[in-house]
């Protein structure tokens, strides 16, 4: 059931994408009174599931779900209709009309999605607000309790302050921004420090699995979620959701003070200081042999912690005017994060080319139980990267003929018919092994 409810938001998140993509080329196309034979989401080769002739086009459903295209009569495109091109140019050919006719058709779907993922945004913000763990409130510092942070050069209780010189204002944003970044500042007992961001860090993220984005977390305070039915303890009177403030009388804030505390009385037996509603209780324990009660810890959320006094939340509601520039700026943050990680795929020497993935990653971002507000946040985040990555100079996508077209308008010189067609192979090529890779990439990880 989990899988279906990903599936399904992924598809119907994807559809919704694709359709105004296409929907961005096809408005131009027709107010510039260019013939348009299709319009299909998904392609169609061979057959399709649906599809009706309106006036001149022919509207569908295709059955491969790899995107979608609409087919304007008289340009160079997926189709590879050479025999069209053979003929003398009509005047409601694309290629007929004018460059700056062309340049507008061909911009019209990255325009819709860029406009949508900033549209998305907005509404989000004046819908929902934003609520978060701001880095600065994270007083005591991170908990380090892995390999990869520790190769990172941090330890638990350091503060981070910057990273590439810029504070970050989200404690949830820290992740990504390691991953982005290049060098980082921490305060650590007092004293400030510049470190630097190995540059294979992606790789070591990557191999990490399904851990990958779980390399830092805030201090936890040591709240019992159960106790272990054949532990050591199973018959204290230890309860969920008992809050352990001491340990043999030493005082204790958070859990991974809890484990080094219990490390040294392991095998005897201890007290525990706990707090219960608001009562403060000594109970009896023993410590294994591994310095352990037997308990399973956690089940807090930022939430809990706020109100336990642990981090102040802040949170922040916006009017509709408000929500514009919130909006405007969350657009270009996930722009500019994009970007940089793009950058990084390209430089094999980070690794970064290991997380790059196909219809499964893409798939598995979405929830496993529906929640209106995650689904537009990632129909957002996939609305700018669709616009992004067709603005690619590759021949093959919307970038590679607005290189052509402008080409034309700075040297008045068009590119011949034949040149396009090679091009369009060549870009048709290089995507297909992009595709072939990313979605290799999944398939590797899930059998890994």
């Amino acid at each position: 059931m989990e899988i279906l409810i990903k599936a399904s938001q992924f598809i119907l998140s994807l559809s919704l994408l694709i359709v105004l993509h296409e929907l961005g080329h096809f408005i131009p196309a027709k107010l510039f009174k260019t013939r348009v034979e299709k319009f299909y989401l998904f392609f169609d080769y061979k057959f399709s599931i649906f599809k009706k002739k309106i006036g001149e086009t022919v509207y569908g459903i295709g059955w491969i779900p790899l995107g979608g295209y609409v087919k304007i009569s008289g340009m160079i495109d997926e189709s590879m209709d050479t025999e069209q091109m053979a003929l003398p140019p009509q005047p409601w050919e694309f290629r007929s009309k004018p460059a700056w006719q062309r340049l507008i058709i061909m911009l019209g779907g990255v325009f819709v999605n860029f406009v949508l993922g900033i549209f998305i945004y907005i509404m989000l913000m004046w819908a929902y607000g934003e609520k978060y763990l701001p880095n600065e409130n994270v007083k005591d510092g991170v908990w380090v309790e892995n390999k990869l942070a520790e190769n990172l050069g941090l330890q638990t209780g350091d503060k981070i302050l910057t990273v590439d010189g810029q504070k970050v204002k989200k404690f949830s944003g820290l992740s990504l921004e390691f991953i982005n970044g290049n060098t980082y500042q921490i305060e650590r007992n007092g004293q400030v420090l510049d470190k630097e961001i190995p540059e294979n860090f992606i790789s070591q993220l990557m191999d990490r699995g399904k851990d990958a984005g779980n390399f830092l977390n805030v201090r936890y305070p040591f709240v019992i979620a159960k106790v272990q039915k054949d532990s050591l303890n199973a018959n204290a009177n230890i309860l969920p959701k008992d809050i352990v403030t001491a340990i043999n009388g030493t005082s204790i804030t958070y859990y991974d003070e809890a484990k080094k505390e219990l490390a040294k009385y392991k095998g005897q037996d201890i007290s525990l200081t706990v707090k219960r509603n608001n009562e403060t209780k000594e109970i009896p324990v023993k410590v294994s042999n591994y310095g352990n009660l037997g308990v399973v810890f956690g089940g807090t959320s930022f939430k809990d912690l706020e109100r336990l006094g642990y981090y102040d939340l802040e949170e922040i509601e916006y009017s509709f005017s408000e929500a514009i520039p919130a909006g405007l700026n969350k657009s270009w943050k996930t722009l500019t994060d994009y970007i940089k990680q793009l950058k990084k795929i390209f430089n094999p020497s980070t690794g970064a080319y290991k997380g790059l993935g196909g219809f499964i990653s893409i798939g598995s971002i979405f929830p496993d139980t529906w929640s209106a507000q995650s689904f537009w946040e990632i129909t957002a985040f996939l609305s700018i990267m669709l616009g992004f990555m067709n603005l690619l100079p590759i021949p093959a996508l919307d970038g590679g003929h607005v290189v052509f077209t402008l080409w034309e308008m700075i040297t008045g010189r068009k590119p011949g018919d034949k040149f396009l067609e090679y091009a369009q192979v060549v870009g048709f090529i290089l995507l297909i092994t992009l595709l072939l890779f990313a979605n290799g990439n999944d398939i590797f990880r899930l059998f890994k």
